[in-house]
C-alpha cells in the first residue's frame, strides 16, 4: 500500500527532544561511547546534502515517528544497539552514499539493516496493495534479515498509535486492514505477543468498531467481578506456593478484545458465553537448571487442587516454539464451575514471551536466529523466489497464521511444521527428492497417505519409489511454502528435461526420414503451428498433445514453400478444399462420409487419438492436401479448433452395411491390485474374444499395484465398450481407461 505523502519542514519542538532523551535513557546500557555523537554527524551530512526538507507521511513527523520506534523497539522489543540504531536513522537515510557512511561510522550490521528498510520504503511507494507483485518483493527484503522485520512490526505499532488520536484519518481503514492480515501474524510468529495482541485490537478498532466497542463496555462492565473472581481462584494457589517455599509472583491477564471476539464469531455465542476470559500467570524465579522441575512442581500442586482438563494441557517446557517460547499451560475447573488457564513459566521464559525474539537470543548468546527462525526464513525466501506471484501472499499469510505441530523421524529426530501439514509436506522438510519420490508413509506402524494429516507426537517413515515424480495437483494441499515451491520447481525442471528428450526423438525422426534439420525453418514451423514459445512446443510434444508426424507435415509443407515448390497459402480453408473435389459418389465399400455426402477422399486416421469406427471423430484438412480423422475427444481437439477451425471438416463413420470396418488400433490403461492371476484373467479374456487381436501388453508393478498399457486392434466401439467392460469385472482391476 502507498504511503500517502507531503513535504514539510523538520519540527524539531519540545516533543522531538522528549523523545530523545527517553530514548538515551532507554538504552543507556546498549549503546557506545561516540554513537551518540556519529549518529549527529551523520544527521549533519544529510542536513548539508539534501537540507532540512523531509516526508511527513499519513501526517506523522518522520523523525519523531523514528524516535517512537526505536523506543518501541528497545523497551518493548528488547533489541540491541544495532537495531536502535537502525531505527534512529531510518527516517533520513534512503541512498547507497548514505549507507556506506553509516556502516563506516557505525559499523556494517547497522547498515545492512537500514538497506533492507529502504527497499521496504521504495516498493511501498511503487506498490498498489498487498496484491501487488511488489508487495511480495517487501516480503523477500524482510526475509533477508529478520531485524528489518522486528522494525516494521515497530514501527506498524507506533503509526497504528499514532492513527489511534483524535484527528480521524482517511487511511485508517487501509492502514488497519494491512495490519490485521500480515503485521499482526508476523508479530506472533516472532513471539512478540503483547505487540501483536495491540495490533488486532487496533484494527478491530478501526475495522469493525462497533463489535470493539460492545466488548469494551462489556470487560469494562464487568471488570470488578472479574477481579474478584481472580483473587478468589488465586488465594488458594498463592497459599501453596508459599507454603512449598517458591519464590514467585503471580498476575492475572484478560483476553484481548480482538481475542475475545474471535471466539464469539467461532463458538457463535455473545460475551456471556465466553467463559475463559482470563488466565492467570505464575513466574517463577528459579535458577536456569531447575526452571523445569518446578513448573512441573507448580502445576502438581495446582491439579491437586482444581481438575485440570487433560486435553488443554500444552506443554512448551520440553519442546520450545520456534521463536524460543517456553511455558506450561493448563485449563482447570475453578470456583462456580468455570473455566480458568493457568501459564507456569520463570523469569526468563516471561521475558522471551514479553520481548520475543530479541530476547531469546540474549540468552542463547547468538547475534542472529535459532535454526527454527532461521528455517522459516530460508522457507519463505524460497517460496518467494520460486512461487507464482499471484499465490505467494497467501502461502506466506498461512505460514504466519498457523500454529506448529511435532513429527518425529523414525531416529527420533524432531521436526516442527504448520499446523495443517501433511506427509508431503513432511517429506520435502527431510530433502527435496524424498519429496519428490514421495508415495506415503508409515505413522506409527499403519499406512498413510501423501494428503495424510499430521498430528504432533506422530513418528512418520517416509515411503518413497524412483517411478514416483511431483505431480500439480500436489502443490493444492500441501501446507507449507517451502513444499509448494519445490514441487513447482520440480516439475519445471522435468518438463524441461522431457522437452529435452522430445527434441531428442524430433532430431531422431528427422534422421529416420532422412530429412536435414533446419532451424530456421522449424522455428518458422512452430510459429505456424500456433507455439509463441518453444518449451510449450516440445512440452505438448512429450504429452502426445502434438503427434510427431503434424509436425513433419507442417515442417516439409514450409520448406517447399520456401524453396517455392508449393505456392504460400496452397489450402487457405476446408470449404476451398472440399470445393475443389469433384467426386462425391466414391466406393459403397467405403466407411467414412466427409462433410456432407463427400466419399472416396485420401484420409488416414490420426495415431495421436487412434480412432475406431464408431466414435465421433471429425476431420482435419492438412497442408498437403488430405484429411487427417480425429476422435473428437482428441488431446488435440481442443488446440486444432482454437487455432485451425477453418480447416475442420465434419465427418461420420458410414452404415455397417458396408461391411468393410476393419481393425483399428486401441491404447488402453488398466490399474489394478498387483494379485496372484489378475494379468492370466484379463488376457484369457481377450483370447476368447472374436476378431480382437492383441499386440502388446506391458506390465509395470509399483507399491502394490500394476500399470498395464494394452494395444488391440478392434473392429469398432461397440466390441470395444462391451470388452472394456468385462475387463473392469476382472477381481483386482480398479480401472480401465482409453
Amino acid at each position: 500500500m502507498p504511503e500517502k505523502i507531503n513535504e514539510t519542514r523538520l519540527n524539531n519542538g519540545s516533543e522531538t527532544l522528549q523523545l530523545y532523551r527517553e530514548l538515551r535513557k532507554t538504552v543507556a546500557d546498549r549503546m557506545q561511547q561516540n554513537d551518540y555523537r556519529l549518529t549527529r554527524t551523520i544527521f549533519a551530512n544529510i542536513a548539508e546534502r539534501k537540507g532540512h526538507v523531509c516526508t511527513v507521511t499519513y501526517g506523522i513527523n518522520p523523525f519523531t515517528r523514528a524516535l517512537k520506534t526505536a523506543i518501541v523497539a528497545a523497551r518493548d522489543g528488547g533489541v540491541g544497539r544495532d537495531t536502535v540504531l537502525a531505527c534512529l536513522l531510518s527516517s533520513e537515510v534512503s541512498d547507497d552514499e548514505t549507507i556506506k557512511l553509516v556502516q563506516d561510522k557505525l559499523g556494517g550490521d547497522v547498515g545492512r539493516i537500514l538497506y533492507g528498510l529502504t527497499r521496504v520504503k521504495s516498493l511501498y511507494l511503487k506498490s498498489h496493495g498487498t496484491e501487488s507483485e511488489n508487495f511480495s518483493g517487501l516480503l523477500l527484503s524482510l526475509a533477508e534479515d529478520v531485524r528489518v522485520i522486528l522494525i516494521m512490526i515497530f514501527d506498524r505499532l507506533v503509526l497504528m498509535r499514532f492513527l489511534d488520536g483524535p484527528d480521524e484519518s482517511e487511511y485508517r481503514t487501509e492502514v488497519a486492514e494491512e495490519t490485521a492480515w500480515l503485521y499482526a501474524p508476523l508479530a506472533h510468529k516472532l513471539g512478540l505477543y503483547q505487540i501483536k495482541s495491540e495490533l488486532e485490537d487496533l484494527s478491530l478498532k478501526f475495522l469493525e468498531p462497533e463489535a470493539y466497542y460492545h466488548i469494551k463496555d462489556k470487560l469494562n462492565a464487568t471488570k470488578r467481578a472479574r477481579e474478584e473472581y481472580m483473587q478468589r481462584f488465586m488465594s488458594p494457589i498463592e497459599q501453596m506456593l508459599n507454603d512449598s517455599g517458591f519464590s514467585y509472583h503471580m498476575k492475572g491477564r484478560t483476553k484481548s478484545i480482538h481475542s475475545i471476539w474471535q471466539k464469539m464469531k467461532k463458538q457463535h455465542c455473545d460475551f456471556e458465553g465466553v467463559y475463559d476470559l482470563f488466565a492467570i500467570r505464575i513466574i517463577l524465579d528459579a535458577p536456569r537448571d531447575k526452571e523445569k522441575s518446578e513448573c512441573w512442581q507448580v502445576y502438581s500442586l495446582i491439579t491437586d487442587k482444581y481438575k485440570p482438563n487433560p486435553k488443554r494441557l500444552r506443554d512448551w517446557l520440553s519442546i520450545p516454539k520456534s521463536n524460543g517460547y517456553e511455558s506450561l499451560h493448563i485449563t482447570v475447573m475453578g470456583p462456580e464451575g468455570k473455566w480458568v488457564e493457568v501459564q507456569i513459566r520463570t523469569e526468563r521464559m516471561d521475558d522471551v514471551a514479553e520481548h520475543g525474539l530479541a530476547a531469546h537470543w540474549r540468552y542463547k548468546g547468538v547475534k542472529s536466529g535459532d535454526s527454527g527462525i532461521e528455517s522459516w526464513l530460508s522457507d519463505m525466501r524460497e517460496a518467494l523466489e520460486a512461487t507464482d506471484k499471484r499465490k505467494v501472499m497467501d502461502q506466506i499469510h498461512t505460514s504466519l497464521k498457523t500454529d506448529e505441530v511435532y513429527v518425529f523421524s523414525p531416529k527420533g529426530d524432531l521436526y516442527k511444521l504448520p499446523q495443517g501439514s501433511t506427509v508431503l509436506d513432511f517429506a520435502y522438510a527431510i530433502h527435496t527428492n524424498v519429496g519428490n519420490h514421495c508415495i506415503g508413509a508409515k505413522i506409527s506402524g499403519k499406512n498413510a497417505s501423501i494428503r495424510q494429516l499430521l498430528q504432533s507426537g506422530d513418528q512418520v517413515s517416509i515411503l518413497t519409489s524412483p517411478s514416483q515424480t511431483p505431480k500439480r495437483a500436489w502443490a493444492e494441499f500441501v501446507a507449507t511454502g517451502r513444499a509448494r515451491a519445490k514441487i513447482r520447481q520440480s516439475i519445471k525442471e522435468l518438463e524441461l528435461k522431457e522437452g529435452a528428450l522430445a527434441r531428442e526423438q524430433l532430431e531422431r525422426t528427422f534422421r529416420n526420414r532422412k530429412l536435414q534439420l533446419d532451424q530456421n525453418i522449424l522455428h518458422q514451423t512452430i510459429g505456424r503451428l500456433g507455439y509463441k514459445e518453444i518449451t510449450l512446443f516440445y512440452k505438448d510434444l512429450a504429452d502426445g498433445r502434438l503427434s510427431m508426424e503434424t509436425v513433419l507435415e507442417a515442417y516439409i509443407l514450409r520448406r517447399q514453400i520456401d524453396e517455392g515448390l508449393v505456392e504460400k497459402n496452397e489450402v487457405h480453408s476446408a470449404d476451398e478444399f472440399l470445393q475443389s473435389v469433384t467426386d462425391t459418389s466414391g466406393s459403397k465399400d467405403d466407411v467414412l462420409v466427409i462433410d456432407r455426402n463427400l466419399k472416396g477422399l485420401d484420409y488416414s486416421l490420426a495415431k495421436c487419438c487412434n480412432p475406431v469406427y464408431g466414435d465421433d471423430i471429425f476431420g482435419f484438412v492438412t497442408r498437403m492436401g488430405g484429411i487427417k480423422i480425429h476422435r473428437k475427444a482428441c488431446p488435440n481437439a481442443v488446440r486444432l479448433r482454437e487455432r485451425f477451425g477453418y480447416r475442420i471438416v465434419k465427418a461420420r463413420w458410414a452404415g455397417e452395411e458396408s461391411g468393410n470396418k476393419g481393425m483399428y488400433p486401441v491404447l488402453l490403461r488398466i490399474v489394478g491390485n498387483d494379485s496372484l492371476g489378475v494379468v492370466n484373467n484379463i488376457s484369457s479374456i481377450i483370447s476368447k474374444e472374436e476378431r480382437i487381436n492383441m499386440r502388446s501388453f506391458n506390465i509395470e508393478v509399483n507399491d502394490g499395484l500394476f500399470t498395464g498399457s494394452l494395444t488391440l486392434m478392434i473392429t469398432d466401439t461397440t466390441a470395444l465398450e462391451r470388452l472394456v467392460k468385462k475387463i473392469k469385472a476382472v477381481k483386482g482391476v480398479k480401472n480401465v481407461m482409453r
